[in-house]
């Protein structure tokens, strides 16, 4: 139940793959059964070319009514505030990101809506028997 995946300078590492997913990379790897690609290109040989997933990427977004500011960073963005809201260590969304240093990372940290309200109530509870 591990992904290996290939990011940038060809670092490697092991991602945890969940049941959900599974069942939707296997409905994708059945188009083409290919022994080495996932996402592989036309002939098989190699991956994905990067220009072949933007343009999906890109008729994504429009089929979504979304501008040319959403990018695949967004989705990125998002994931990783979604898992420090759901109060996941930030040392797994560092693994998940494939972050090698932690202040990469940390950008991710920054307060979103839900974490504001949180630490406004925290803040009250703790000032409030002061006064």
């Amino acid at each position: 139940m591990l992904l290996r995946v290939i990011g940038k300078r060809n670092k490697q590492r092991a991602l945890p793959l969940a049941q959900p997913v599974l069942v939707m990379l296997r409905e994708v790897w059945k188009i083409h059964r290919n022994p080495k690609w996932l996402f592989a290109g036309r002939t098989g040989t190699s991956h994905l070319p990067r220009s072949t997933a933007r343009l999906a990427f890109n008729a994504a977004r429009a089929a979504c009514g979304f501008d040319d500011s959403f990018t695949p960073h967004t989705l990125r963005h998002s994931f990783a505030t979604l898992l420090l809201e759901k109060r996941v260590d930030i040392r797994l969304v560092q693994i998940l990101l494939g972050h090698s240093s932690m202040r990469s990372t940390e950008i991710y940290t920054h307060l979103s809506e839900p974490l504001r309200r949180d630490l406004r109530q925290l803040l009250g509870d703790f000032f409030a028997d002061l006064f």
